[in-house]
């Protein structure tokens, strides 16, 4: 697939050594005043910053590494960070939102107006950032947000495409359907199908946005959609599905179900036979982690997946000074537990949120920082996040690269792989240019 490379990213021909290099360069130039004071933090004025996610219920898998980023963080900036002259102490206030959107936003609540936060941060689909960022909006809280399809959060929320941006306070990085759309299309052609489409898009912000915004330009690449119609989260029975994505010869799977429901609809796939005539098996919300797959047991070999950070991306963290393969080894030292892509993801988030508060000047005061987060240009974990360039007002991208799940080679530590098998235009990441069909 052609893609025109970013100018400020190194050519697609550029070596991986020189990718590493670059990064490894710019972030050591952006986290010159993030990364924390010799001196001790102790009697300095304190940045109060809420960190709100899910780490326990049916989205656990997406929160399952931040106490692990949240406290790494918090070592890194234990002597405080200098900003405008002036050297804060850094509470990072983290918050699980157990997968349920009311919770979420009475967390958010909560951190606004007992805890006094002076920045928000959230992150891991609407059913958590929605609710966290209309609190902050409400409330008058700078807010930033990440790993919530931008189309679910912009449009999700109200706002109207051709109109003013109704949102002052909220800002949020992130894939939308074109990401996904340029993704889906790279990484299907690396296998014959006959461009058939399963799709399950359930009634929610992301079924919603994808349906709406995604759908079109899957048909533009030239795949046939079939859409059973919209379903509510929780669904037990997914026959009628599964019955019509036989009949019409699907190919290819993809949609945005909950993770606990997709696991529900290939095992009943796999009964009613279905299984064995995929090709593809790629949905956006579920495979994302280790946990995913290993709960599907053999049926989660060769389910590929969208990988919007992994150690492939050559970016360091402004605040910790760690990225790629590094960022891995630590977190599997730290927590025997396999990388997840969240990990990188978490950590570009607080990497924007500190640079926004750095680049306010005066990181009390809410207005400033606000104004910061509107013009914000900068690299993070993820890479590059550039809100003056949108494409839209209080959002900015971020890349998703296709990737698959395989099993590890012999002797690996853990049973799984997840390598790349497609490139995105920023960063421009390894490429095994290889996607195995799934049944």
């Amino acid at each position: 697939m052609s893609r025109k490379p970013d100018p400020a990213q190194p050519g697609v021909d550029a070596s991986r050594r020189q990718l590493v290099a670059l990064a490894g360069a710019t972030a050591a130039t952006a986290a010159g005043s993030l990364l924390p004071s010799a001196a001790s933090a102790a009697g300095k004025p304190t940045l109060k910053i809420g960190f709100i996610s899910p780490l326990t219920g049916p989205l656990g898998g997406f929160g399952e590494a931040d106490p692990f980023v949240l406290d790494l963080v918090r070592k890194k900036t234990a002597g405080g960070v200098s900003i405008g002259g002036t050297t804060y102490a850094i509470e990072l206030i983290g918050r699980d939102t157990q997968s349920d959107p009311s919770r979420a936003s009475q967390l958010a609540k909560d951190l606004i107006n007992n805890q006094k936060i002076d920045l928000m941060l959230t992150t891991s689909t609407p059913e958590v950032v929605n609710p966290v960022a209309d609190a902050c909006e409400a409330s008058g809280m700078p807010c930033l947000s990440t790993v919530d399809p931008w189309e679910s959060w912009y449009f999700g929320r109200g706002a109207k495409p051709g109109q003013p941006s109704p949102f002052k306070w909220t800002y949020h990085f992130s894939f939308g359907t074109e990401e996904f759309a340029k993704m889906y299309l790279a990484t299907w052609a690396l296998i014959p199908t006959n461009k058939k489409v399963g799709v399950l898009y359930p009634n929610d912000a992301d079924g919603n946005a994808l349906r709406a915004h995604l759908v079109p330009e899957l048909k533009k690449g030239g795949y046939t959609i079939v859409d059973p119609g919209a379903y509510q989260d929780g669904t037990t029975d997914f026959s009628s599905q599964i019955s019509r994505f036989k009949s019409e010869g699907v190919q290819i799977i993809t949609g945005a179900p909950i993770p606990p429901d997709f696991i529900t609809f290939l095992r009943q796939a796999a009964q009613q036979g279905l299984v064995h005539r995929l090709k593809i098996v790629m949905p956006a919300k579920f495979g994302l982690f280790p946990s995913d797959i290993a709960a599907l047991g053999e049926l989660g070999y060769k389910v590929a997946s969208g990988a919007y950070w992994s150690p492939a991306f050559p970016y360091v963290s402004p605040v910790v000074g760690l990225g790629g393969q590094n960022l891995v080894d630590a977190y599997e030292k730290a927590t025997g537990k396999q990388w997840t892509q969240q990990l990188g993801a978490s950590l570009a988030l607080i990497d924007a949120g500190f640079a926004a508060l750095k680049a306010s000047g005066a990181p009390k005061d809410k207005a400033k920082v606000a104004a910061a987060m509107k013009v914000l240009d900068t690299v993070t974990t993820v890479g590059r996040i550039n809100f003056p360039k949108g494409p839209v007002p209080n959002v900015a991208t971020a890349p998703i690269i296709g990737s698959q799940w395989v099993k590890a080679k012999a002797g690996s530590r853990f049973k799984l792989s997840f390598p790349t098998v497609e490139h995105a235009d920023d960063p421009k990441v390894a490429i095994q240019a290889k996607l195995l069909p799934y049944a």
